[in-house]
């Protein structure tokens, strides 16, 4: 297929695009703002390969979306371009908005448009597939899990618009027929992780015996996926799901976090040792994040009985092939630690 994704520099985005221009059999149009988690430096492996096309465009921009489109004549698109970062909606959520928002109902309808003027066979081949997250479900309680028809319920900013472009994209399906699926995934993690997030954030600290900070308690609990597993999911609700279809996709990883930064340090501790002692010392506990939802967990059978996906990864493999990735790739990290996040703390809403 021909494929546009948008937010292809970002963390899972660029998972995603390294897969599908990975065998050759699909080409793809990265689009992406390059905000400061862009990073074309992650698609090193396939930044000139005969499969992959980049484009630095806003998709808040409508003039550059139709001009995308025309040009590169996408089968699908792949949104994903959004931000995605509690503690910085929490700071500063008018970004989240606008992009957000704004954004995916731009690309929705320019991608209305682009898909009412083709020809019939390729109408009916197209796919619009939105990528959103677990978060838009609220917080549970200690059992249970989110499934597709739990009712909506977001707490941040972040997840209130992502709330909110999910109701668009379902309303440019059910209202003008754009074959439209949405995702809504549980936490990400792997390679390629902008260091803002809890476990980059927890490698790079603990590598460099800074403190590792953990809200409250640390007994908050999310389902973490591999991001590996995650752009296989994408690739087959995309190439096999129903238009009109949810599908929440998990790694039936739950852990609090708490375990997750004892367990980065129990492996560091073992693959790079330090003179100076375990790194669990270095574990402090801090104010809690304003809002911080206590428990989320994700009941992906529909996705695993229709599609035949499930996660490759176990939380313990998974989690000790990204940091040997991080021991391994400083090339990568280290110009962000410099340049762009240090691991200041964010999101206290002061």
């Amino acid at each position: 297929m021909r494929v546009l994704v948008t937010g292809g520099a970002g963390f899972i985005g660029s998972a995603v695009v390294r897969r599908l221009t990975g065998t050759g059999a699909h080409t793809v149009l990265n689009i992406d703002k390059l905000t400061y988690a862009g990073n074309l430096a992650s698609l090193q492996s396939v930044h000139h390969g005969p499969c992959y096309e980049f484009r630095q465009a806003d998709i808040c921009d409508r003039a550059a979306m139709d001009a995308a489109l025309s040009a590169f004549q996408p089968e699908a698109i792949l949104h994903l371009a959004a931000e995605s970062h509690v503690d910085r909606s929490i700071d500063g959520p008018s970004a989240f908005i606008h992009t957000n928002l704004v954004g995916t109902y731009t690309l929705l309808d320019a991608a209305r448009h682009y898909w009412t003027a083709l020809p019939a066979a390729a109408r009916a081949r197209f796919r619009f597939l939105h990528v959103s997250t677990d978060e838009v479900y609220g917080s549970l309680g200690p059992t249970g899990a989110f499934t597709e028809t739990t009712p909506y319920d977001p707490r941040s900013p972040y997840s209130a618009s992502k709330a909110g472009s999910d109701h668009l994209a379902r309303a440019w399906h059910h209202t003008y027929g754009l074959p439209v699926l949405v995702t809504n995934c549980s936490n990400n993690y792997g390679p390629f992780h902008f260091p803002e997030k809890l476990i980059p954030l927890i490698i790079l600290n603990a590598l460099e015996e800074k403190a590792l900070p953990v809200y409250g308690t640390g007994d908050n609990v999310r389902d973490w996926l591999f991001v590996e597993d995650h752009a296989r999911a994408l690739i087959q609700v995309a190439t096999g799901g129903e238009p009109g279809r949810t599908y929440n996709i998990g790694g039936n990883s739950e852990r609090t976090n708490l375990h997750v930064v004892q367990t980065v340090c129990d492996i560091l501790d073992e693959l790079r040792p330090v003179a100076s002692g375990p790194r669990r010392r270095l574990i402090t506990f801090v104010a809690d994040r304003p809002g911080h939802d206590k428990r989320y967990a994700i009941d992906s059978s529909r996705i695993r009985t229709e599609l035949g996906w499930q996660p490759q990864e176990s939380f313990e493999t998974g989690l000790r092939q990204t940091i040997q990735w991080y021991l391994a790739n400083d090339w990568w990290w280290r110009p962000i630690r410099a340049a762009k996040y240090q691991g200041e703390r964010l999101g206290t809403a002061k």
